[in-house]
Order: C-alpha cells, then sequence, then structure tokens
C-alpha cells in the first residue's frame, strides 16, 4: 500500500467508525456443526470512497471453546481484513479472539473489518454478501445490509469490544463526529487529487 492509499485508507476507516456502531438488525447467520457461534448486528454504513467501507456484526459464541475469526471473503471486495483500533490509529490483524460464552464485537471506534478494493460501490439498500472463517469451527455466510453512511445504532445495542459483560459505552454527540468526518472526506479529497 502507498503512502497515499494507506492515509486514504485511515480518513475513510475513521470517517465511517465515527459516523456509525454496531448495529441493532439481527441480520447474519450462524454456524454449522453445533459450533455455537452465531452473528447478528451486522450492517455496512453506505461507503464514502469508491474502493473501500468499513463493516460491523457481533459474534456469539455460546459453546465452551474458545475460537478465532481468521479470515472474510465478500462478494463485493477483492480482499477484507480485520483490524483493531489502538488509541487513535486502526491496525490490520491476522485474526481476534472469540471467547467461550461470550461476544466478540465489530463496532465503531475498535475492531472492526474493511472491505478494500470493491468490485461495486454498495448503495444504502443494498446486501453484502460475506463469509466469516474460524480457526475451529465452520465458517459462517452473512448477509450485510448497508445502511446510510450516517446510520446510528441505538445506545442500548452498542457494546464495549470483545465483552459480553463490559458496561454499555455512552453515546457521543452526533455534530462533532459530522464535522470530524466533514473534515476526514474533504482531506480525502485533497489526497487523491495529488
Amino acid at each position: 500500500m502507498t503512502r497515499r492509499t494507506a492515509s486514504a485508507a485511515a480518513l475513510v476507516a475513521a470517517a465511517a467508525l465515527i459516523l456509525s456502531g454496531c448495529g441493532d438488525s439481527d441480520s447474519g447467520g450462524s454456524g454449522g456443526s453445533g459450533s455455537g457461534l452465531s452473528v447478528g448486528s451486522a450492517y455496512m454504513p453506505q461507503p464514502v470512497s469508491d474502493s473501500m467501507a468499513a463493516g460491523f456484526l457481533v459474534i456469539a459464541n455460546d459453546g465452551g471453546a474458545a475460537d478465532r475469526l481468521s479470515s472474510v471473503t465478500s462478494d463485493v471486495a477483492g480482499e477484507v481484513t480485520i483490524h483493531t483500533t489502538v488509541g487513535q490509529s486502526m491496525e490490520q490483524v491476522k485474526d481476534l479472539d472469540i471467547p467461550a460464552h461470550g461476544k466478540l464485537v465489530l463496532a465503531s471506534g475498535g475492531d472492526h473489518l474493511m472491505f478494500e478494493k470493491l468490485k461495486r460501490k454498495p448503495k444504502e439498500g443494498d446486501t453484502v454478501s460475506l463469509e466469516l472463517r474460524f480457526t475451529k469451527s465452520d465458517p459462517i455466510k452473512v448477509e450485510m445490509p448497508v445502511k446510510s453512511a450516517t446510520y446510528q445504532p441505538s445506545a442500548a445495542t452498542k457494546s464495549s469490544s470483545r465483552s459480553s459483560s463490559a458496561p454499555t459505552a455512552p453515546t457521543a454527540p452526533t455534530a462533532p463526529s459530522t464535522v470530524f468526518a466533514a473534515s476526514a472526506l474533504s482531506a480525502l479529497s485533497m489526497t487523491s487529487h495529488h
């Protein structure tokens, strides 16, 4: 990835992460072979970029053994990468833990998916197909609805990443997020013209 592409990716991801959070829909799938894994609250904010998008969902593990999300593929992207957020920076990771009797929450400001090299730009109302792969369990197919770029799930559905027992995170005011996103998009626009 070139410096310009990396900068653009960081700006798009920051805008998507600030404008969205973990959804409250029951979109998703469930694992096969009694894995105990199920997926819910899946959604993609309508991407602002022609080349990448973010995705969010919750993987619940009702089984007695931990597992790991190891890879993701999608019909809409040439590559789907798994990211975590450390401080103010997102970092690509190889996989993420799904604790036994717990949840892996992919949400705004935390762990998330990045759909890169988009084959088409998903629009609000579309559905994106993806397949989640794990180190132990069978793959899970998920139908992820595309929501508006400014979609904000209700505060009751937000929770801290990687924990089913963590307190619910407070909802941030919308106005500063919108201002930051507009600044990030403006910077992205300037970056792509150089």
